[in-house]
């Protein structure tokens, strides 16, 4: 497959930042925001949207992570077994307005799932979703609020959301077969 750079680290940078002005635009403010991230990508751009958020405001974001495994609606297609990873709410989620985080939005079925996931850690007052990549083809009707990139994709492409925490480098790529 050939990888075709869409987004360098400094795109990354300056998508992140405006994501993270436009959250506090949205949301007056960080007073009762919490950022969720969907493992395992989606993690590591809740805690630096997080991070820049705190730098803005001058005030703690609270952050977690959500495993949605056990909340996906495809476990039985599934060739390989799952493997579950923790999740980790550090606040009730009750009256909070909730970010979900999540490098790649597709068919919507993460969402899906995440947001099945969000409700076993209380009520939220809203849920907003913010994806580094939007690449269309939505099975489900769910539109993030913050969007890095919109990325029109054919089906057989694949996107890749590469973090420096995870894979070494920060840049996203299109793989076509």
């Amino acid at each position: 497959m050939a990888d075709r750079v869409i987004l360098t680290s400094a795109d990354l940078q300056r998508a992140l930042a405006r994501i993270a002005h436009e959250i506090l635009e949205r949301n007056h403010g960080v007073d009762r925001l919490v950022l969720v991230g969907i493992r395992t990508r989606g993690v590591t751009l809740a805690k630096r949207l997080a991070a820049k958020l705190s730098e803005l405001e001058g005030i703690r974001v609270p952050q977690g992570e959500l495993d949605i495994t056990l909340y996906r609606d495809d476990l039985g297609q599934r060739r390989l077994q799952p493997r579950l990873g923790p999740s980790d709410v550090p606040v009730s989620l009750s009256d909070r307005q909730v970010v979900l985080v999540d490098d790649v939005i597709f068919t919507g079925r993460t969402v899906r799932a995440a947001l099945n996931a969000i409700m076993d850690y209380g009520r939220p007052s809203s849920i907003q979703l913010a994806v580094m990549i939007d690449r269309g083809h939505r099975e489900l009707p769910i539109r993030p609020d913050y969007v890095g990139k919109n990325v029109p994709t054919a089906l057989d492409e694949e996107v890749q959301v590469r973090l420096e925490e995870t894979d070494g480098v920060d840049e996203v790529v299109i793989r076509r077969p």
